[in-house]
């Protein structure tokens, strides 16, 4: 008997017995792990996509495991004929940072907490250590499909090198009540550990020791953050949606919902005495990552009218300027990253990441990396869903000739109806935080002088096909900003400046969150936010109180 295995693009015939981690060495294709293929780190996650009844049951070891996810080095194939089709968790590769590359902000408000005196290393004028070597911190946006991990000379503010990994916790599911669920049963710390032991091996890559490593600032929705910090995120799941700091500082309890440990309390290896600092919430699921987000766009000193959308698993969407902010979360889902689609995936190499069509031809692709295509990411979606509303293959209610497109035919990626339904989805809820937002606020889009649009996703989203299919509001095509990782590049200013540290603990207090769904005609919105158009201009004087923009004093 003979199986097929195909791993990602790369295919091999083995006979029953093998494990997919040998399959994977066979292929030359290494996967994560940290026993030496025992059993024990239960780092070595893979998806099975196809043939998983080819696979004998579940060990012991994988019995933390959900969905389609086993362990490499524990799945072995039995005396079956068949193909399996799998896949790795994807890494970035480290990208090493021209040695000059500093944030703008850090020139004005450059002073860490982590500090020098001659050979004495001091975290908050206190002695930790002493050294003559590199004085380092880390920046994290701990996302719920992807986790960046960026190296920080903090004695330059020079950013030394960064890499990115797609979050191991998925095994528990895509999204953040999935992992919520999770948590209930999970007496292990399983989601804690995996995901430290991730990034440990983020920072072994890096050409620095990990105990140079002082001080870690995290950021990232209340749920990932308050898993790594060893906290109860039950609440979370439960009206009214909130994180325990955020319920003890209601109460008072607590000054803040910022979160201070040993890093090695959140099992991370770094220097013995380095500190986990994490950023304020602003409330409910808008997090840390949003209240980075507010400091990587100035937002903290504008006078404008500004909109910021970190659009991901759970898109954050914040409105106002420094006198007044509003906030809401768009549980959109894992869709724009991949996620809960057949031939989806972060965007990482192999993904498709643009698409063009012509009458009579195969789609052009762009290709993250230029080898094969691999599947698509979020930017890819959008674009060919933009294509085939403005070429007529596609309904605006998101119908398909035939129930399915061919996006690469020779790598057998498509798009069904069943995707399209999951991305209208995540769509709309989007559409109906913008409708929401907006008119709470007592604002018309015309009156937003900046839109930011942040995450990963956003960093190679095509605008035009993102206002055709109505992902983003009618704003002027001038006033739309590409950000990218916005939640990095603000993790990184409160690294490296107490000063903004301060002025954001206290910013993101005087925030106005917003309970969609408790808001009037959220359903309507989210209804109309399904279809594949436009996103249509608000009537002056009907959906708003106020046509241009209302204000506290």
């Amino acid at each position: 008997m003979v199986v097929h295995i195909r791993l990602e693009s790369h295919e091999l015939e083995v006979q029953p017995g093998q494990t997919l981690f040998d399959c994977a060495d066979r292929l030359h294709l290494p996967i994560t792990n940290s026993c030496g293929k025992k059993g024990t780190c239960r780092e070595c996650l893979v998806e099975v996509a196809e043939g998983g009844d080819l696979l004998r049951p579940r060990t012991e070891e994988e019995r933390h495991l959900r969905g389609d996810f086993r362990l490499a080095c524990r799945a072995r194939i039995r005396g079956q004929s068949g193909t399996i089709r799998f896949r790795r968790l994807r890494w970035s590769g480290v990208q090493i940072v021209d040695s000059g590359a500093e944030l703008p902000e850090t020139s004005r408000r450059f002073d860490p907490a982590v500090t020098r005196d001659g050979a004495e290393v001091r975290l908050e004028g206190t002695p930790i250590a002493e050294t003559s070597g590199p004085i380092y911190g880390l920046a994290v946006d701990l996302g719920t499909t992807t986790v960046v991990v960026r190296l920080v000379d903090l004695e330059s503010a020079h950013i030394v090198a960064s890499q990115s990994f797609e979050n191991p916790q998925r095994f528990a599911g895509s999204d953040v009540m999935a992992r919520i669920a999770y948590t209930a049963d999970d007496q292990e710390s399983r989601l804690r550990l995996t995901l430290a032991a991730y990034i440990n091996e983020a920072v072994a890559y890096f050409d620095c020791q990990s105990t140079d490593i002082y001080e870690i600032c995290l950021v990232g929705n209340p749920t990932m953050r308050d898993i790594l910090f060893g906290m109860d995120v039950r609440p979370l799941g439960q009206s009214p949606y909130r994180s325990i700091t955020e319920h003890e500082y209601r109460a008072r309890e607590r000054t803040t919902t910022g979160l201070s440990l040993p890093a090695r309390q959140l099992g991370l290896q770094l220097h013995p005495h380095a500190r986990a600092y994490s950023l304020p919430l602003i409330g409910s699921h808008v997090g840390a990552d949003a209240a980075a987000c507010l400091l990587a766009v100035g937002a903290l000193d504008e006078d404008r009218l500004i909109a910021i959308v970190d659009i991901g698993t759970n898109t954050e969407l914040l409105v106002g300027n420094r006198r007044r902010m509003l906030a809401a979360s768009c549980p959109a889902g894992p869709a724009f990253e991949g996620g809960a689609i057949a031939c989806g995936m972060p965007a990482f190499a192999g993904a498709i990441e643009g698409v063009q069509l012509r009458d009579g031809e195969a789609p052009t692709l762009r290709v993250i990396g230029g080898g094969p295509a691999v599947g698509v990411c979020g930017s890819g979606l959008v674009d060919v869903l933009a294509e085939l509303r403005r070429t007529g293959k596609m309904s605006e209610l998101g119908r398909l000739a035939g129930g399915r497109f061919a996006i690469d035919a020779v790598n057998n990626i498509y798009l069904s109806e069943s995707d399209i339904s999951t991305i209208a989805q995540a769509k709309a809820a989007q559409v109906a935080g913008w409708v929401l937002l907006m008119r709470r606020y007592g604002a018309v889009y015309e009156a937003i002088e900046r839109l930011y649009l942040a995450g990963g996703f956003a960093s190679r989203i095509a605008i035009d096909a993102a206002l055709r299919i109505g992902l983003i509001p009618p704003v002027d095509r001038a006033k739309v900003h590409s950000v990218g990782n916005a939640a990095i590049e603000g993790a990184t200013l409160a690294l490296c400046s107490r000063p903004l540290r301060l002025q954001l603990e206290s910013f993101v207090k005087t925030i106005e969150h917003v309970e969609l769904e408790t808001e009037e005609g959220f359903f309507d919105a989210f209804v109309e936010g399904c279809r594949f158009k436009p996103i249509a201009q608000q009537s002056r004087g009907s959906d708003v109180d106020n046509p241009t923009i209302i204000e506290r004093a």
